[in-house]
């Protein structure tokens, strides 16, 4: 009977020291493989940002070479001589020399406009001196002003957006400064002409 009890005690000691060496080896298992998960799994972010990093600056350097060959491929759409270059610079400046850049921006645009339209001269130039009726179309060019005129830095950057086809104008041919004008010539303007919109201190129509 002792030996029958001894042999059952031998067996669970058995049992019990052979399950306390697989999990002790499950638990080293376990810690060996850890650090190395995380170095596998270390590696695969680093090489997802890495990845992703290349991309955004390949989508930065793509967009920064569509902007650059846009910039260099945008050219004037005016091309002007010496003559109606100095035309349009000094009736915008006479004209809207107190308003701001898009102030001027307008008034060659009407200018231009006016270039463009079989109604009026082909050149800046003519344009500008144009008379009907023996009436200047741009009182500056009678009453001293375009002739007085210095030119501006923001003239000239205005007069350039111009001519590389910056267009704000809704396609004016005419302005006028309504508090300026004589009351006949407003009365044309209003019963000929349709107005289209007001900036700075002129009104334009078309």
């Amino acid at each position: 009977m002792y030996k029958k009890y001894i042999t059952v005690f031998l067996m669970a000691s058995m049992i019990f020291v052979s399950s306390w060496i697989c999990a002790r080896e499950l638990k080293i298992n376990r810690i060996a493989a850890k650090p190395a998960f995380q170095i596998d799994y270390l590696d695969e972010s680093m090489a997802e940002d890495k990845h992703s990093f290349i991309e955004m600056i390949s989508s930065v350097s793509s967009g920064q070479r569509v902007v650059d060959y846009e910039v260099l491929e945008q050219t004037m759409q005016y091309q002007l001589s010496d003559k109606d270059l100095e035309a349009l610079m000094r009736i915008v400046e006479a004209e809207a020399g107190g308003e701001d850049q898009d102030g001027k921006l307008l008034v060659a645009n009407v200018v231009l406009n006016r270039v463009n339209n079989e109604s009026f001269p082909d050149t800046v130039w003519e344009v500008v001196m144009q008379k009907e009726q023996g009436i200047a179309q741009f009182s500056p060019t009678v009453d001293g002003r375009y002739q007085r005129v210095k030119v501006s830095e923001d003239t000239k950057e205005a007069v350039e957006r111009a001519l590389y086809g910056e267009d704000i104008s809704q396609g004016a041919l005419y302005f006028c400064a309504r508090e300026k004008a004589d009351s006949d010539k407003l009365q044309w303007f209003d019963r000929k002409l349709t107005r289209l919109f007001a900036y700075g201190s002129h009104e334009f129509f078309q």
